[in-house]
């Protein structure tokens, strides 16, 4: 937002400027060079705390030597004693922790434990939520729950879950094959198509081919921002490439040839997503 009459610009920033803030020093250098006064506030800042972004901007406005404020820090990590579990980071390397007395498993807490527990807070639902903007900013704390062997149990199911994917049983899905006719006439392999339909819960491979039965629940898992079984359909589409050497040369890739492993680890990312979203669902009933 810009006044003319005051030289004055105030922007609001989302949490990606915290990866691009030489770029946004030099744009403010850059203006601050013309007479401009520049003022930045996180996006939350001016929803959660609007009287105080008021007062910050009304105090440069009267004291034109007053600093121009930057974009105070959100909602923080988890630190030393705070929320109701007495939350702190984790020890490092070396050290042993013993959850508090009454609870949990009263043995030493391994490194490859802690591990676990690192991973499954790192899927909490919750967790996520809560500090979405400051993990895209800085390395995460992590909370120490009361119940560490719970969490830890779940983060070793996710892990061999997530790591064996290829091994885990494929999901029950209803696979319907109608032969396309005019396209085996001519001597060609049906066409790719690799499209999802989250409401119909199927999946069409070719135009031949297919899948049914896919839960609701299986599009809920994520890689990123994206389903974990659209990105495996995204990583087997064809793609012709732009160079015409290449695509004339090296262009060898075909669906046809890869049909069969596809649906079978489509099937096995299915179980994968069906059983992530059934622990992540989980985390959210325990007390924090």
């Amino acid at each position: 937002f810009y006044c003319a009459e005051q030289s004055l610009c105030i922007e609001l920033d989302g949490g990606q400027h915290a990866e691009q803030q030489a770029r946004d020093a030099v744009r403010d250098e850059w203006l601050q060079a013309q007479g401009i006064r520049v003022l930045r506030f996180w996006n939350n800042q001016v929803l959660a705390e609007t009287e105080a972004v008021m007062e910050s901007s009304y105090a440069v406005l009267t004291n034109p030597n007053a600093p121009s404020p930057q974009p105070s820090p959100l909602a923080p990590l988890p630190l030393a004693g705070e929320g109701n579990n007495g939350i702190a980071p984790l020890v490092g390397e070396g050290d042993v922790v013993v959850p508090p007395a009454g609870e949990g498993d009263q043995s030493a807490i391994t490194k490859q434990a802690i591990f676990h527990y690192c991973y499954a807070v790192l899927h909490d639902p919750l967790y996520r939520e809560k500090y979405a903007l400051n993990l895209k900013r800085e390395f995460p704390r992590i909370p120490f729950y009361a119940d560490f062997w719970h969490w830890a149990a779940w983060g070793e199911a996710l892990m061999k879950l997530h790591i064996g994917y290829e091994t885990v049983a494929p999901y029950k899905l209803q696979r319907i094959d109608i032969p396309d006719e005019k396209t085996r006439a001519s001597g060609m392999s049906p066409k790719a198509m690799l499209r999802a339909d989250h409401s119909a819960g199927s999946i069409t491979l070719d135009t031949e081919t297919t899948l049914r039965g896919i839960p609701p629940e299986a599009w809920d898992y994520k890689l990123g921002n994206r389903c974990a079984l659209e990105w495996v359909l995204d990583q087997y589409k064809e793609k012709k490439p732009k160079d015409p050497t290449i695509r004339e040369k090296f262009d060898t890739y075909r669906f046809a040839d890869y049909k069969e492993k596809v649906i079978d680890l489509l099937a096995r990312v299915t179980t994968v997503s069906v059983e992530t979203v059934r622990i992540t669902e989980a985390m959210k009933q325990v007390a924090r």
